[in-house]
């Protein structure tokens, strides 16, 4: 069997079907179809790695049939030819899903400049479906699938970073993705066999962080009536994921910094002292950088925390991935709810893909599960988003400074983050639980973001 790569061409007038198959015979398996009916059963029977289509054909034309390929794994990257190239099908075309168009007559040079690039494409996306199968699926790793750059970013520090025994930061906005990333690289190290044990740092009081992370002896309080092994303690030889870690008062940060430096400490009310060997991974959604300067979190800390920082972009940095999440969840949704539903139309991905997703990735994946259950179409429509998305992407929010899912890029983080709480809280009638549940963040969290931007009367 040939290892060339294999292209599969698709293209109703022979002369450029042959003529595309001579010029690329000699790097390439090549495979010949003359209408997408035939490219599809070709599809079935082989392993394609391009597929080079004309746009306008017989019967089912190019876009319809990269829809087609595209919702079918394994994926090919999909280039569209045509000779009646335009903006407007370009757009439309990239929008399915096409890595690429070009317009024919075909350069021949650009063509394989672009196959090039096409199949280091291939390679990294085969990468990435590797390192996701060495991960089992029940930690949740459809948080961190993702083609585009930023993600590119984030898996390959994952890679550098998981044999290691360093400690990691990961910053970036609630449900992005964070707790996911920790999971991948527990279960990439050499501790994946030992204990992976979460801590959500804002879920406590802060007189119960210390015991949740020390433990307690009997009677060291009231209500302590047994002794109590704390998080670091029950994941001694694996990895502790702290989250929130901003939440945590300083006094406890004291005891944090103790047991990285020397890997020792004692429970709450007790004198012996405890060796453990744990691996700490961080995460944080604020600025530590800027409580440091506040003298709200431990400068050395900080410091003994910013060895490997991994940065999850927000969904809206990473629009690329939306078809890609949307259709992922929609399948995983489809099978849990016993539906039939195969994809979205054109005008509902338009639609999730104007949106600025303030709860990120998590926020998705609701709104997919939602629109799953309650559709009764077999294709998934504008009228199944939810509403306060559809109003959302439609009207302005009426006031000057409501960011578009355009120019969101060019807010500072302060002020976007300040912005995408206004929006939340304008969308639930300023319903305070509701706005922090669209945001995947707690109630407590944002009513300290509200305290922060002054907003506490909205």
């Amino acid at each position: 069997m040939s290892k060339k790569p294999t292209i599969l061409i698709v293209d109703d007038e022979k002369n450029t079907r042959e003529g595309l198959a001579r010029a690329l015979t000699r790097q390439y398996h090549v495979l010949l179809a003359e209408h997408g009916e035939k490219a599809l059963s070709l599809l079935e029977e082989n392993t394609v790695d391009v597929v080079l289509s004309d746009i306008r054909m017989p019967g089912m034309d190019g876009l319809t049939l990269i829809q087609r390929i595209l919702a079918r794994a394994p994926q090919p990257i999909c280039i569209l030819l045509t000779a009646y190239g335009s903006i407007e099908t370009a757009v439309e075309a990239m929008k399915r899903g096409a890595y690429h168009f070009l317009t024919k007559p075909v350069n021949l040079d650009e063509l394989d400049l672009l196959l090039k690039r096409a199949m280091e494409t291939r390679r990294m996306q085969q990468e990435n479906r590797n390192l996701h199968e060495q991960l089992d699926k029940k930690f949740g790793l459809e948080s961190i699938i993702g083609h585009s750059a930023p993600m590119q970013e984030v898996f390959e520090i994952i890679r550098q970073v998981a044999p290691a025994r360093t400690t990691v930061l990961i910053q970036g906005e609630s449900g992005t993705g964070k707790e996911m990333v920790a999971q991948a690289i527990h279960h990439l190290s050499p501790r994946a066999q030992q204990p992976f044990v979460a801590v959500h740092c804002a879920a406590f009081s802060q007189t119960l962080v210390e015991s949740e992370l020390f433990g307690h002896e009997k009677g060291a309080f009231t209500g302590a009536e047994e002794r109590r092994k704390g998080r670091f303690e029950l994941a001694d030889g694996g990895s502790l994921f702290l989250d929130e870690i901003s939440e945590i008062e300083p006094a406890v940060q004291v005891k944090i910094l103790r047991v990285l430096e020397e890997r020792r400490f004692e429970r709450v009310g007790g004198a012996d002292t405890i060796d453990v060997d744990v691996r700490l991974i961080a995460a944080t959604n604020r600025h530590l950088e800027q409580m440091v300067s506040e003298k709200t979190f431990r400068e050395d800390l900080y410091y003994r925390l910013h060895v490997v920082v991994i940065n999850m972009p927000p969904l809206r940095d990473r629009k690329d991935d939306i078809p890609l999440l949307a259709q992922s969840f929609l399948r995983d949704f489809a099978c849990e709810n016993n539906r039939v539903v195969d994809g979205f139309t054109a005008e509902a991905m338009d639609t999730l893909l104007a949106y600025s997703w303030p709860g990120n990735v998590r926020e998705l994946r609701n709104v997919v599960e939602r629109m799953v259950v309650l559709s009764s179409h077999e294709r998934l429509t504008v009228n199944d988003i939810p509403t306060s998305v559809r109003k959302a992407t439609a009207v302005p929010l009426g006031v000057a400074s409501a960011p578009t899912p355009a120019p969101a890029s060019s807010l500072s983080l302060d002020e976007a983050e300040k912005q995408l709480i206004i929006n939340a809280l304008r969308a639930n009638n300023n319903h305070r639980t509701k706005a922090a549940a669209q945001l995947g963040i707690s109630r407590r969290t944002l009513h300290r973001k509200l305290n922060e931007y002054g907003l506490r009367h909205h």
